[in-house]
């Protein structure tokens, strides 16, 4: 086995369906497995996967596992020597899996590697960030980041990249993660303490430590709708679990000092997502900024 490609899904089953439809059209030239994992969705998605899609590995989980838990259980069964963690938002328009398979065998160093995005329109999405630190964190806690840049807030969103080069890079969007399997083993996948939101981060930062490469590359392109499944939940329950995995995030590889900073500002945090709830305003994803 070449792949196993990892969807972890919630709600999101005519998404999901266009997504799998498109890895069986598109996907040429390599031995592949999939499983879906779908965490307890009321859309009937696990009904629809069984239907429709026979030859997929389809784990229905009674509970939501979030995204590091879910992906967790189907890796433990793959057999590929590669594996792609893949948003169930997600749309192949061309063998994109095939170029990144010959991407990662020409260099044993690369660990991990993803490809250009694109919005539905055909517009470039931003899947590039360096590692955060507190600063840049700070602003974004406090919704800055929606009305002014900073250098330090720059630096942090890769404002910088050349989207047209094929380079080494810190950190790389969770929605196409195409990674060395005997690694992500290694390092236990990803970390169960994390729900959602900061597991990828966190992931990148284990691959960093290893010394091995993660590498971004335009040579291939797919679809990404971005936040569907993200879109059904209310801001206060988003922002907590996005200031949960932050402080984890922080205490496991910037420091405790900073993990407390952010703990503290959390509260206000919380206050402005209840406010975006009660208004009804919907934050732009970072990607967008």
């Amino acid at each position: 086995m070449q792949l196993s490609i990892i969807i972890v899904s919630w709600n999101v089953k005519d998404l999901l369906r266009k997504c799998l439809q498109s890895i069986i059209d598109k996907t040429q030239g390599l031995e592949f497995e999939v499983f879906v994992v779908d965490n307890a969705s009321k859309d009937a998605s696990a009904l629809m996967v069984a239907s429709q899609f026979p030859q997929v590995n389809l784990i229905a989980s009674n509970e939501n596992l979030g995204f590091a838990n879910a992906n967790n259980l189907a890796l433990e069964h793959t057999q590929g020597k590669y594996v792609l963690f893949l948003n169930p938002d997600t749309e192949l328009i061309e063998n994109s899996f095939k170029v990144m398979f010959d991407l990662m065998a020409q260099d044993e160093k690369i660990a991990l590697s993803t490809c250009q995005l694109i919005y539905p329109d055909g517009t470039l999405q931003k899947n590039i960030k360096n590692n955060p630190n507190l600063c840049d964190q700070l602003l974004i806690l406090l919704k800055l980041h929606h009305f002014f840049q900073t250098k330090c807030l720059n630096r942090y969103l890769a404002k910088n990249f050349i989207y047209e080069k094929e380079q080494e890079v810190k950190q790389i969007m969770g929605a196409f993660m195409f990674a060395r399997t005997g690694v992500i083993k290694e390092i236990g996948g990803f970390d169960p303490d994390y729900f959602i939101w900061w597991e990828d981060l966190d992931l990148c930062m284990k691959i960093q430590d290893l010394g091995l490469k993660i590498i971004y590359t335009p040579k291939t392109k797919i679809i990404h709708h971005e936040a569907k499944s993200f879109a059904q939940q209310m801001s206060l329950e988003k922002q907590k679990r996005f200031n949960r995995g932050m402080a984890i995030y922080f205490k496991k590889h910037v420091g405790l000092l900073s993990c407390l900073v952010v703990k503290l500002l959390s509260c206000f945090s919380l206050s402005l997502a209840w406010l975006s709830q009660i208004f009804k305003i919907k934050p732009k994803p970072q990607s967008k900024i």
